[in-house]
């Protein structure tokens, strides 16, 4: 019996996106974090350099397409727990925020490699093709002007 793989679609990504991130979640949860700091953080810990508020909130915008109020609000949020401190006019991870993201890696990282492992580099390739191809298309919607 031959069994035929589905075709990817809309549906698809959006069920394997919410799989994953109900895995990210969990191990979120137990570090008393959100996704949404989690993005933030970890953009503001792995920028090149230091960056502004503005710098922070346009980064995770273009990951998340969440509104702008919202991202501030996670950045204050991170702010309050000292997990980022205000450097004059740019925002720094410190020790505590830098632990918090290596901590997360460390947790997901096995769990990671169980979902990842084993899939051919032909199809994660081709996987990773198509996924660029939609994230380019579906951000020139977003850029458009609504109809």
């Amino acid at each position: 019996m031959t069994i035929t793989a589905p075709t990817a679609d809309a549906r698809a990504l959006g069920l394997a996106h919410y799989a994953a991130r109900g895995v990210l979640e969990r191990v979120l949860a137990r570090h008393g974090t959100t996704f949404q700091q989690q993005i933030a953080l970890r953009a503001a810990v792995t920028a090149d350099a230091p960056q502004t508020p503005d710098d922070l909130v346009t980064q995770v915008r273009g990951s998340l397409k969440a509104d702008p109020a919202d991202i501030r609000a996670t950045v204050d949020e991170l702010l309050a727990k000292q997990l980022l401190v205000a450097d004059g006019p740019h925002l720094r991870p410190t020790d505590a925020g830098r632990e918090l993201i290596a901590a997360i890696g460390a947790e997901t990282a096995p769990v990671t490699a169980r979902i990842w492992g084993g899939i051919p580099a032909e199809d994660l390739a081709a996987a990773g093709r198509v996924l660029a191809l939609v994230a380019e298309r579906a951000n020139a919607e977003l850029a458009a002007p609504a109809a």
